[in-house]
């Protein structure tokens, strides 16, 4: 995050990207401002899949990275 970048802590769809497990903060700017714009479906389904996501996920698993980290 840059200097001129508003903290996740003041921006709802960051915070509840954040709250669900994404690592919002590995996020480039230009990826923070692609979230910033989703529509609040878009932003329940991300959350929905990635909270399916995660229960079908082994007790243990190694992290993988994709989509530069968003999703996992």
């Amino acid at each position: 995050m840059t200097d001129n970048a508003i903290p996740h802590g003041t921006e709802p769809t960051l915070e509840a990207l954040a709250a669900a497990g994404f690592d919002v903060d590995a996020l480039s700017d230009e990826q923070q401002q692609v979230v910033r714009a989703l529509t609040p479906e878009e932003l329940a389904l991300l959350v929905d899949i990635r909270g399916r996501l995660d229960a079908a996920a082994p007790e243990v698993q190694a992290h993988a990275d994709v989509a530069g980290g968003a999703l996992f």
